[in-house]
């Protein structure tokens, strides 16, 4: 979940140089997603702009939907906001797919991350899990754990309710008890950077008491690779739950995108704009 093509990805995005590898390991590694109570899914980023989300093998699909306040032209991109989102999060729902949407904390004030998130994605609150991504890259906040517990209660007093996942890689352990007790985990932790299917038990599953887990950022999926694999510990009716956790009534159709639009690009000299 990086967002910067300018400089190398962090620990869990780095690639194998080999297509070939990839080639290969789809003959062998691909495996139904529905192969045990558990729920397989894959994350989207601005890096997959444009993939097959309706025809993809997988029994969830989670969407970054903004990044910081606006600040970021990338890809897709377009003042922070992923332009592609609605169009991925539609082929989710009419393929019968559960969903969900992350913000890419860029460490600025929080609770105005919070709003830009919300804002722009508030009628799908409810129907999706909802995350907040705590990385390093970009983010001068980095290791201030009152930021992510500031962004946290934004999100929960502008939604009524919900309260969004943490996700998060290597500083799994080091997460306060009161945001551990408070919010579901969703933590990436790989065992290495070989290309690999779905897996019922990837390494260290449950080693942080975590709701779901990213295994692998080298993932072969039938229209995608390579992509972020993820176990949900869980089935339907508990994402559900996380998804709208105090049952209050959402419409029953899929839900629409909300009115707020990018604006216009600017001049970027880190990444040249977008087209």
């Amino acid at each position: 979940m990086v967002n910067n093509k300018d400089k190398p990805k962090p620990w869990h995005k780095r690639l194998l140089a080999k297509a070939t590898a990839l080639a290969a390991a789809m003959c062998v590694m691909l495996l139904p997603a529905t192969a045990h109570a558990d729920m397989q899914g894959v994350d989207m980023s601005n890096w997959q702009c444009g993939a097959d989300v309706y025809n993809m093998q997988a029994d969830f699909v989670i969407v970054g939907t903004t990044w910081g306040t606006g600040q970021v032209y990338n890809n897709c991109l377009v003042s922070g906001v992923n332009t592609d989102a609605n169009r991925m999060i539609a082929q989710a729902q009419a393929s019968g797919k559960k969903f969900g949407l992350y913000h890419y904390a860029m460490g600025g004030n929080p609770e105005a991350e919070a709003r830009f998130f919300y804002t722009n994605t508030s009628n799908y609150w409810r129907h999706g899990i909802v995350a907040l991504d705590w990385e390093m890259d970009d983010n001068p906040a980095w290791g201030n754990w009152d930021w992510v517990r500031r962004f946290m209660t934004e999100c929960e007093r502008l939604s009524g309710g919900v309260r969004p996942l943490l996700y998060t890689g290597p500083v799994a352990g080091t997460i306060p008890q009161d945001i551990r007790n408070r919010y579901g985990l969703w933590i990436a932790q790989y065992a290495n950077m070989s290309p690999t299917g779905y897996q019922a038990s990837p390494w260290m599953l449950g080693a942080y008491g975590e709701a779901m887990r990213q295994y692998s950022g080298t993932g072969v999926v039938n229209t995608w690779s390579p992509i972020d694999l993820n176990v949900f510990r869980g089935e339907a009716w508990q994402w559900d739950l996380y998804a709208n956790p105090t049952g209050s009534t959402a419409p029953s159709q899929p839900a629409t995108p909300a009115p707020v639009q990018p604006s216009k690009p600017q001049t970027n000299t880190n990444t040249g704009g977008i087209s």
